[in-house]
């Protein structure tokens, strides 16, 4: 391998650019990540807020991983990350709250069984269902175990439940709250085949892969930093608040312009957003009726409403679902974090709250808390945070580009690249190994 040779130039320092860095620096490559902002992390990233004359760190969205992220959970334990410190695992557990404070649905793994029994029995056992809803989600669960999860025709997730006889009530509770939390599309639009790949990889092979893994630090702390560090502990150069503006091919590699000058390299990954990247491809020839565009691509918000409450205020659970209503999922971020009285909720995907504004969304949001918790008291204050394309629209059978381009040398990382998966921190860090792979490959 003439890793001398190659001088690889990675555009974006999200989690795809911060993967392909730390597998390159880690296999000997001469590595330098170029990134726009004056902070790593992509969406994964912790922001400040100010409130009350006070400065808080708060995460720019409230995430959840799964066990079932082998990709994402090693490169973090290479980088020195220890898992307990920073993940609470919870066995999967549903809890979806009625709006009149009622536990309308609860779905348990039973943890001492192996899979796919763990989940089978935890369906048997669910509250919430009538025994037909039961056996016809049971029913579908063997059926997707013994297809494999797949399925020939891709079509919107809605029409492949109701296919398979599952009830508006199952849908409600169980499908729809997986499908917005894993894909962040609405079902009625959502690739049947991504989400059964979410599935599959969850609840087949350790029983441990259908785990939540709820952040219990702050997102820079996890992934950016640790990742940072490991890169430039291997050699890695890393560029904040350097956007890149032209990348040109030239005789021996690419050119890439920043206000801050020129560089050179062999090699370049474009790990940036796909309508960033669009731009950025822009002036090589080759790239100009390819299929590495992103034009025809939709994007879906996701709004984190924080709500800080007196310090003495807990939730039941540390993470509960709630049904009809604007709010999808509520965190106890003091016993996650330590942030005493502090509830993040989560609203993801389209719909009706994009036409309110950020305090009538927050008031909404509250009011809806209020009625599934009645105990909470009026909180002290609230912050939102709107994502507006926080991913791609996860779509039955959406042309997504390829890692490796049809210009010799240039790849593109990021999780829209990582056709078998949603748009999630897994697909990102994914992509970023593959192309990494790539380079070491052809070395």
């Amino acid at each position: 391998m003439n890793t001398h040779q190659h001088n690889i130039a990675i555009i974006g320092g999200g989690c795809a650019g911060l993967s392909a860095a730390a597998t390159l620096t880690e296999r000997g490559y001469s590595v330098t990540l170029f990134e726009a902002s004056s902070q790593l992390g992509g969406r994964a990233r912790t922001v400040v807020v100010e409130n009350k004359d006070l400065l808080q760190l708060l995460d720019n969205g409230q995430h959840i991983l799964l066990g079932a992220y082998h990709a994402t959970l090693s490169l973090l334990e290479k980088a020195g990350v220890k898992e307990n410190e920073a993940f609470l695992r919870l066995p999967l557990q549903l809890n979806m709250v009625s709006s009149s404070a009622k536990s309308i649905f609860s779905l348990k793994s039973v943890n001492y069984l192996p899979a796919p029994f763990n989940m089978l029995v935890g369906f048997i056992f669910c509250k919430g269902l009538s025994f037909k809803d039961r056996i016809t989600a049971l029913t579908f669960m063997r059926h997707l175990q013994s297809s494999n999860y797949e399925i020939i025709n891709d079509k919107p997730l809605v029409k492949f439940l109701k296919l398979h006889h599952q009830s508006a009530k199952l849908i409600q509770m169980l499908w729809e709250p997986l499908c917005l939390a894993a894909l962040n599309t609405p079902i009625a639009k959502a690739s049947s085949k991504i989400f059964l790949n979410v599935l599959r990889d969850s609840f087949s092979g350790n029983k441990k892969n259908s785990d939540f893994l709820i952040p219990k630090l702050d997102l820079s702390k996890i992934i950016s930093h640790p990742l940072a560090h490991y890169i430039q502990a291997r050699g890695g150069s890393i560029k904040l608040n350097h956007r890149i503006r032209t990348l040109v091919e030239v005789e021996n590699g690419f050119n890439l312009e920043t206000r801050q000058g020129t560089f050179n390299f062999s090699h370049v990954i474009v790990a940036t957003s796909p309508a960033r990247t669009d731009k950025l491809l822009e002036q090589l020839p080759k790239l100009k009726t390819s299929r590495d565009k992103t034009d025809h691509y939709q994007y879906q918000p996701i709004y984190t409403i924080y709500l800080q409450y007196p310090i003495e205020t807990k939730l039941p659970q540390v993470m509960c679902g709630l049904s009809n209503t604007i709010s999808q999922w509520v965190f106890d971020r003091g016993e996650l974090c330590g942030e005493k009285g502090l509830l993040a909720v989560i609203v993801s995907a389209e719909g009706k709250h994009q036409k309110l504004t950020q305090d009538d969304l927050a008031l909404k949001v509250a009011k809806e808390l209020n009625q599934a918790f009645p105990q909470l008291p009026k909180p002290l204050w609230h912050k939102v945070i709107a994502e507006k394309r926080a991913t791609f629209s996860c779509l039955p059978d959406l042309a997504r580009p390829t890692n490796r381009t049809a210009q010799s040398n240039l790849y593109l990382a990021g999780d829209y690249t990582y056709a078998s998966y949603p748009a999630t921190i897994e697909g990102a860090v994914r992509s970023g190994i593959y192309c990494a792979n790539l380079i070491s490959n052809a070395s």
